[in-house]
């Protein structure tokens, strides 16, 4: 705070002035108004070239700061929290916080790093083995067990190599054997941060390098579900695994990211419906992270795994609270997609995270074209519906 005072008062420069208005949040002052009223508003007898004015403005706007693409970067501070990341890149302000921000680099590089390195590689290390180990086993309850042992004392152990402060909230709606667990996702630290509490069987898709090497380890001992990539156009074939693993209720419960990509931890966006139509109870879990002790979001357009493992493992801590929800199924008269809108809904209102209906797969590919041409047929529909055109 006497930073975010400093910088205030101490900047000479003109800051560029933002329109501010109790309702507008973003750098532009946004006409909340639905498209159909502003139309209603146009001239009613002849259509005018100007009318097609709104619709162009509502397209810069959407350029210009659009809901979607801003939750892909990291979240806005309200003040510099003395890590490198920042809103406007201030270095110097005063001497004696350039001071505090040198001893800040010191602890974080030179004590702190090691240590976490060490500590993340002893829990790699028995993960690896561990699981491999257990996996030479015959199925039994003692491997089940075992297995366990494994993945939790591991977990635990990555969660102290990032410093981690957990705070779970109702653990009595803790995900049960034979349900699936949904959660919203910012990082590939989510698992872990799970895992800490409870064991469960991850699904997700085939790696490379170190991750592929931790995934054939661990599923010799836990039958997570892990399939190629050429699987996922096939989607009957990983939903048929999926409902035979969930129909045996003496298994963990599945770990599901619906979301299929990291958003910023501002916002839960669409739910992928095919972890709804296996069936079962679903076990919604809200996950929230305190931005001012580290950003937890990978932002994997922008750094590879090893850079985001050394910006989160160079910040101060990673803090963040776990709200179990109360379980869920589907109602008779839902089908799949309202069923996971509902799921997160819950999600959302719990975690105190905005809804957003988009497809997390923007954050790599292009609106398609159907959805801009809905746009417009509903523009021109509305146009002749109120007279514009003769």
């Amino acid at each position: 705070q006497w930073a975010t005072m400093r910088i205030e008062r101490g900047v000479k420069k003109p800051q560029p002035q933002t329109l501010k208005t109790p309702t507008a949040n973003g750098i532009i002052e946004r006409d909340e108004t639905p498209m159909e009223e502003d139309i209603a508003r146009l001239h009613s007898v002849n259509f005018q070239f100007s009318d097609a004015f709104h619709f162009c403005r509502r397209g810069f706007e959407s350029i210009v700061e659009d809901e979607v693409t801003q939750r892909f970067s990291s979240e806005e501070l309200l003040s510099w929290n003395l890590l490198t990341r920042t809103n406007v890149n201030f270095r110097y302000i005063s001497l004696r916080l350039t001071i505090v921000w040198v001893i800040g680099v010191v602890v974080r590089y030179c004590f702190l790093l090691p240590l976490r390195i060490t500590l993340a590689t002893i829990g790699i290390t028995s993960m690896i083995v561990g699981t491999t180990l257990v996996g030479q086993l015959p199925n039994s309850s003692v491997k089940n067990y075992l297995s366990e042992v494994v993945h939790l004392t591991c977990s635990r152990i990555l969660v102290r190599a990032l410093s981690g402060t957990i705070r779970y909230h109702n653990r009595e709606n803790r995900p049960k054997k034979g349900g699936i667990c949904v959660a919203n996702h910012t990082s590939p630290i989510d698992a872990i941060i799970l895992t800490n509490d409870g064991c469960y069987a991850m699904v997700g898709q085939v790696h490379g390098g170190l991750m592929g090497v931790i995934q054939r380890a661990t599923v010799k001992a836990c039958p997570h579900v892990w399939f190629e990539r050429s699987e996922i156009k096939d989607r009957h074939l990983v939903t048929k695994r999926l409902r035979e693993h969930v129909a045996d209720k003496s298994k963990l419960p599945i770990l599901i990211f619906p979301e299929g990509t990291c958003i910023n931890n501002t916002s839960v966006m669409m739910f992928k419906k095919g972890s709804f139509e296996i069936g079962g109870t679903i076990y919604p879990v809200a996950i929230k992270y305190d931005p001012q002790f580290g950003d937890a979001f990978w932002n994997s357009s922008k750094y590879n795994i090893v850079s985001y493992l050394l910006r989160i493992m160079t910040s101060w801590a990673i803090v963040c609270n776990v709200w179990y929800l109360p379980p869920m199924v589907r109602e008779k008269d839902e089908d799949a997609v309202q069923f996971a809108n509902r799921v997160r809904s819950a999600i959302a209102h719990r975690g105190g995270l905005t809804e957003l209906p988009w497809d997390g797969g923007l954050k790599r590919a292009k609106v398609k074209d159907t959805f801009r041409e809905e746009q417009q047929k509903n523009y021109s529909r509305m146009l002749v519906r109120n007279g514009s055109i003769g």
